[in-house]
């Protein structure tokens, strides 16, 4: 990231607030992420969040359940909003303000997403957390953070994972595996990297979207990353390798 960078969209799995408890979610994770939010917005940074269900609910688990693939995935936004509303919670108990978006209209849970409206959050000095997904079956919440990303025009995707950053092979099975710390959309592409789905990464890659890798877990990252420090992996429409 560049000085300049202020706003940003923070994708986070589902799985990532279980931790190690596979299910559910993690008191002690979830306490680590609001602090490490709550901070870098105290110093400035404006961040928009999307979080997955994957811990509740996935909905492309529901078809192997008998589901049909519109209910599963109905499901799965319902468990992105209760992500949502712990993620939020506990953020506000960091003593931060926060607002959550449905892009389904369920007032009780939070206000109906307008692209202007999370703008104004933002720039108000609210985090924003926005659930529900793109609020349409057969989209991934990697591609609701995509999409979001550039109706908010944030200035970087930032995927928030278990892992370091982008490499050859997944390094927790191939001990050989190279970690990229820059690589362009076409090389996802050709060399068949998973970084997020097909959907997101077009989105990203038409809108001219960078999207950064890092380790959430790590206390600070998040800060790092903000402040410009080389961790992580850039992914952009640039051609140049390092």
């Amino acid at each position: 990231m560049n000085e300049t960078s202020k706003r940003v969209l923070l994708k986070l799995s589902g799985e990532s607030l279980a931790a190690n408890d596979k299910f559910g979610i993690n008191g002690e994770r979830l306490a680590t992420y609001a602090h490490e939010i709550a901070e870098a917005t105290r110093q400035g940074y404006q961040i928009a969040i999307v979080v997955g269900g994957g811990n509740i609910f996935r909905g492309i688990q529901g078809v192997t359940r008998g589901f049909e693939r519109v209910n599963g995935d109905a499901m799965g936004m319902l468990a992105t909003m209760i992500n949502s509303i712990a993620l939020k919670d506990a953020i506000e108990a960091e003593g931060v303000r926060a607002t959550l978006y449905t892009a389904q209209l369920v007032s009780f849970i939070g206000k109906h997403f307008h692209a202007d409206d999370v703008c104004d959050s933002l720039a108000n000095g609210f985090v924003t957390i926005l659930s529900g997904g793109t609020g349409n079956p057969f989209f991934s919440t990697d591609s609701a953070a995509a999409l979001r990303a550039a109706e908010i025009k944030a200035d970087y995707l930032l995927k928030g994972t278990r892992v370091d950053g982008v490499y050859t092979a997944d390094p927790e099975k191939d001990p050989t595996a190279i970690k990229y710390g820059r690589v362009s959309f076409q090389e996802v592409y050709e060399k068949k990297l998973r970084i997020m789905d097909l959907t997101a990464m077009t989105l990203c890659q038409e809108n001219n979207m960078p999207i950064i890798v890092f380790d959430m877990d790590t206390p600070g990252n998040l800060l790092r990353i903000l402040k410009g420090e080389p961790i992580g992996t850039l992914v952009d429409n640039n051609e140049v390798y390092a």
